[in-house]
């Protein structure tokens, strides 16, 4: 079993900052793919970028540029550095530990709001 925390979210204008993080506990995930989603009202949860066991990431293309995804195994802790933010960015975002391709963790989500 892998718990997932996420923190970070917030409240910013556009064109501002954010750096969320997700602290694993339970497993230790330096071998697991991690990745961040994001879920807007009533909307399924997208894809926002992943990051394998060896360092190799992926970007939705929307963030493609704007969001960085990194990992500190020695933590157990990923995190998703967003920049440029614009209001459509707003929504709950999610992060996620895949042990397996079939089997995914997910966290309780945090919130970002970009104000216009």
């Amino acid at each position: 079993q892998v718990q997932l925390v996420e923190s970070g979210g917030g409240l910013v204008q556009a064109g501002g900052s954010l750096r969320l993080s997700c602290a694993a506990s339970g497993s230790d995930v330096s071998t697991m793919s991690m990745g961040w989603y994001r879920q807007y009202p009533r909307n399924q949860r997208d894809l926002v970028a992943t990051i394998t066991s060896a360092g190799t990431t992926n970007y939705a293309s929307s963030v493609k540029g704007r969001f960085t995804i990194s990992r500190d195994n020695a933590n157990n802790t990923v995190y998703l550095q967003m920049n440029s933010l614009k209001p459509e960015d707003t929504a709950v975002y999610y992060c996620n530990a895949r042990p397996i391709p079939t089997i995914f963790y997910w966290g309780q989500g945090t919130q970002v709001t970009v104000s216009s």
